[in-house]
């Protein structure tokens, strides 16, 4: 499978631990994760007061790649950021366009994807409480399930999801055995 290569999008107010339980799932996978700031490469205020340094600002890292996978995790106020983000609807724009593959968790599915028309046609999940925002725009179908996996689309539900939805990212890019591997060493089986 080769190198593989993860773009996380961290905005103020993210849900901490989907995303940092989704980095560090990724990277024990073996896939090269760059975390982003939305605003730049400082501090990132996380929704229950957890602070995240990213590895560099969005507009630097868009410009090393394409990502083989752009993650977004939930937390409202952080995918609402996301949902209103001119450079993330180019980044996932180009992303779906190359058929590559978009991960979102928790509120992001909701917000962030459908503000900017992301998954339309696929079966998707969020975060139970904003189904009917997700399926308000008539162009998704909400599953009740824990993880979707939809093509090259990724979706989960939320912080309790959060190890199925990084081992089913790292299946994605790194295959079943990579991704056993990784959930038996976190003793997660």
């Amino acid at each position: 499978m080769g190198d593989k290569t993860a773009l996380v999008l961290l905005a103020d107010g993210a849900e901490e631990m989907e995303a940092v339980i989704t980095i560090d799932t990724l990277r024990r996978g073996g896939v090269t994760v760059t975390a982003a700031g939305l605003t730049g490469a400082g501090l990132v205020h996380c929704s229950r007061d957890v602070v995240i340094q990213p590895d560099a600002a969005l507009d630097d890292a868009k410009t090393k790649g394409p990502y083989d996978a752009v993650v977004l995790p939930g937390g409202l106020k952080g995918a609402e950021s996301l949902g209103k983000s001119a450079t993330v609807k180019t980044i996932l724009d180009e992303q779906q366009k190359a058929g590559r593959v978009i991960g979102a968790i928790c509120a992001a599915p909701a917000v962030a994807l459908t503000a900017h028309g992301i998954g339309e046609g696929k079966r998707m999940t969020c975060y139970p409480a904003l189904k009917e925002k997700l399926l308000a725009s008539g162009k998704h179908t909400f599953l009740e399930e824990r993880v979707v996996v939809d093509g090259q689309l990724i979706t989960s539900q939320g912080p309790g999801t959060a190890f199925d939805f990084g081992l089913a990212l790292v299946e994605k890019l790194m295959g079943a055995e990579k991704k056993a591997a990784v959930a038996k060493a976190m003793l997660l089986n």
